[in-house]
């Protein structure tokens, strides 16, 4: 019982409300969610169960892919559909000045997040603020778009799929985009269709996870190599003992005892090894 799922959240539900679900049909005592999805956005939800929860950031920093589509024409205050129009316009650009705009965000820039976000303002999150009538722009940040494909643009929506960096926000950059067109655009769907290794095809809407969908933690790793330690090695990696490593480069490991028992991962660093995360 200690591994993530993979859930295809709906559109209209919050992530947490899905945590919790989870949390009550498996009947685990700890469940967490490797990064949020808008109740408005849809598609791929990953989930921590027990101990695995402690092996969350290495998927936080992960890059993901989404599917989006943007209205042209009007914008609002939360720079998505659930929120207040502030901005109308009957200026529509045509399909190569849209595609020039949206295809200009590739590669490194710097973003400004929503006023209507999680991230926090002296301990408290920026939409609550918002929801008070408070708009608070924090700095920009840097974000990084690896790709872009499957673009069309019909009846003042645009659509296309995103490669984008960790804390990239989509409607932020539907808001840009709008600015930039002088007519104003906001976000009206967002469907995430990966995260790291994990993709949505893999998963399974809530209401349906059972105890055979847990990914071991091991197993979701993959992308480490995996190392096996003797029964002495053993006793001093999990100790936080210094180990001479077998692997040459700077690298994260997965690491096993000599009977293929996860023990946790641990960091090769100037041909040491020790423990970073155990389980």
């Amino acid at each position: 019982m200690n591994g993530f799922i993979l859930v295809d959240k709906e559109t209209g539900i919050s992530s947490n409300s899905i945590v919790q679900c989870v949390k009550r049909k498996l009947k685990v005592k700890k469940v967490g969610h490797l990064g949020t999805l808008d109740p408005l956005a849809n598609g791929l939800l990953i989930l921590a169960i027990n101990r695995a929860t402690k092996f969350s950031s290495y998927f936080l920093e992960s890059d993901k892919s989404y599917d989006v589509e943007i209205k042209l024409g009007i914008a609002t205050d939360t720079d998505d559909s659930t929120g207040t129009i502030i901005h109308e316009s009957k200026n529509y650009p045509e399909s190569e000045s849209v595609k020039k705009e949206l295809f200009s965000f590739m590669g490194e820039s710097m973003q400004v997040p929503p006023f209507f976000s999680a991230l926090k303002h002296k301990g408290k999150a920026l939409y609550k603020y918002a929801r008070e009538g408070n708009f608070i722009s924090k700095p920009p940040r840097k974000i990084f778009i690896s790709k872009i494909e499957k673009f069309n643009y019909k009846n003042k929506i645009c659509s296309f799929r995103v490669d984008c960096s960790k804390g990239t926000y989509i409607r932020s950059i539907a808001r840009d985009i709008g600015n930039r067109l002088e007519c104003g655009a906001h976000m009206t769907s967002l469907t995430r269709i990966s995260q790291g290794n994990f993709r949505l095809e893999n998963a399974r809407k809530s209401s349906d996870v059972t105890k055979e969908n847990i990914i071991c933690i091991e197993d979701a790793l993959k992308n480490f190599d995996k190392i096996l330690l003797n029964t002495n090695d053993e006793k001093k990696f999990i100790n936080g003992v210094l180990l001479s490593s077998p692997i040459k480069k700077d690298s994260l490991l997965r690491v096993f005892s000599k009977n293929n028992i996860f023990l946790g991962i641990g960091e090769s660093k100037s041909h040491h090894l020790k423990h970073k995360q155990l389980v």
